[in-house]
This record gives structure tokens, sequence and C-alpha cells, in this order.
């Protein structure tokens, strides 16, 4: 019989407190979701007119998919740099030169202290001043998602190498590696199984993220089925919001899963010592190091 360390079995009044607190969760939540329907039925938000631009495949082609591709693209780019710039500035962190540990966290605490949407608006408004006039909607939104996301995982990453126990690298300088291949061939396969978890959250907080392009007019899902498809459709607006949103819920779920099987091959493959690491609470101010 397995033993559970968090809290003992309920007994008979614990299991039936239990049961009917759950049903009257069920009943509550049920009851919202009916008023949440009898208050759109009541404004004709179920009427098949407002969602017949759903089943036209031309919305699909000319707005809906334009507007997943924007975001997919966005989001793809900007989560390979995060984690480029979350590696080197997070190994940087964890360097014997006391000036480069200065540096990296310097960096990392300053981009994680400064609002993401601020950042964004930043960068897409001093663009033009540095590089002349065009169009820096996807580089301001992909380098303010970078910076951002980039910095979290930095901690990310300097957690989870710290989190491999301190007998792997006494070993490993047991046998004469040098600190380069000690990270490389002992701390980074272990510690790389334990970020998975919270690399995965952070990823899919940077495919959210992508939304904020909405606010700089970059072509995304969001702007698409709150701008076009709106003006374009009258009425359509909680229509497309749902549809919409079912989308990125798709997207994020399909993340999850990718992340929790990608996470079982890894924990089959290698074998690690350390425990899994949680993302950083963001205060605002950024952890101190």
């Amino acid at each position: 019989m397995s033993t559970n360390i968090l809290f003992d079995a309920p007994g008979p009044r614990g299991r039936l407190r239990n049961n009917i607190l759950t049903l009257l969760s069920v009943v509550v939540l049920a009851a919202a979701a009916y008023y949440v329907y009898a208050r759109f039925d009541a404004k004709g938000q179920w009427e098949g007119e407002i969602w017949k631009p759903f089943l036209d495949v031309s919305t699909w082609t000319e707005y809906i998919i334009p507007g997943l591709l924007g975001t997919l693209k966005a989001a793809g780019i900007s989560a390979v740099c995060a984690l480029i710039f979350g590696a080197i500035f997070g190994l940087a962190r964890l360097s014997d030169h006391r000036w480069v540990r200065g540096v990296a966290g310097a960096v990392v605490e300053t981009f994680r202290a400064i609002p993401l949407l601020l950042l964004i608006f930043f960068l897409f408004f001093l663009a033009p001043s540095v590089f002349g006039g065009g169009d820096y909607t996807l580089i301001a939104l992909v380098a303010g998602l970078t910076l951002y996301n980039g910095s979290v995982l930095a901690e990310i990453v300097r957690a989870g190498v710290r989190a491999v126990p301190a007998g792997q690298a006494e070993a490993a300088q047991a046998i004469g590696l040098r600190k380069s291949q000690m990270m490389r061939l002992v701390l980074l396969p272990q510690a790389v199984t334990a970020m998975m978890p919270a690399i995965v959250s952070q990823l899919v907080v940077l495919l959210k993220d992508t939304a904020l392009g909405y606010i700089i007019a970059y072509v995304d899902l969001l702007n698409m089925g709150f701008k076009l498809i709106p003006a374009v459709y009258f009425g359509s607006l909680i229509p497309a919001a749902i549809v919409i949103g079912v989308i990125y819920i798709a997207l994020n779920m399909s993340l999850s899963a990718l992340a929790n099987w990608l996470e079982r091959r890894t924990r089959r493959s290698n074998r690690t010592a350390a425990q899994p690491i949680t993302p950083p609470v963001d205060t605002g101010a950024g952890i101190p190091a």
C-alpha cells in the first residue's frame, strides 16, 4: 500500500465531506456556465448568423491562418533566441570570474525587472530612430520577448545546474575534467532533465505573451481576431474571441503535451540526481542572486 507523504488518507467522514464539496463545486460551476450561456443567448450571441463567418473557408485562409502563422513565427524565433540568451547568461552567472557574474547578473535582473509591454514599446519606438523608417513590429516583439523570457530562463539554467548535487562536480574534478568539460559532460546533461518542466512552462508564457504584439499592430492571431474579423463581419466580436481563445488553448496544450513526452523520454535516457526546477517567481524587481 502506498503512503502519501503530504497528508493522511481521509476517513469515512473526510471522504463524505470531500464528495459534498466536490458536488457543490460542480453545481456552482454549472450554474455559472448556465448564467453565461443565458446572458449570451439574451444578447443573441448564439445566433447562427454571427457564427456563419467561421464556417466560411475564406475567413480561415484570409484572417485566422495568417494570424496563427504570425503568432507561431514570433513565438518560434523568440523561443530559440530566448533559450540561447538564457543559456549564455545563466552559465555566465556561474562563472568563476566575478566581473562576468556581475555583468551577467546586472543584465538578467534589469530585463526581468522591466515590464514586458514597456520593453516592447521602447524597442518599437527606438528602432526607427536608430535604423530609419520601416516596419519593426516583429523585431520589437521578438526582441522584447527574448530579453524578458531569456532573463527568466537564465535563472532557470542557473538553478538547474545548482540543483545537481555537489558530489557530481567533485567526482568530475577528481578524474581531471576542466570546468568546461565538467559543465558539458556532467552537470548540464543532468540539469537539463531537471529544468525541462520549468523551461516548457516559460515557453508557454512566451507563446501567450506574443499577444502583446496586438498593441503595436503586429499581424498575429489576436490582431486578426479582434480587429479585422469584427470589422469585416459586424457583430462577430464575441464569437471571434471564443474561437481565438480555443486556438490559444490548443496551442498551449499541444506544447505542454510535447514537453511531457520529451521530459519522460529524457528521464528514461538520462538518470539525474537533481530535483525538478520550478520557474522563478516574478516579483517585478528580480530575485537577488
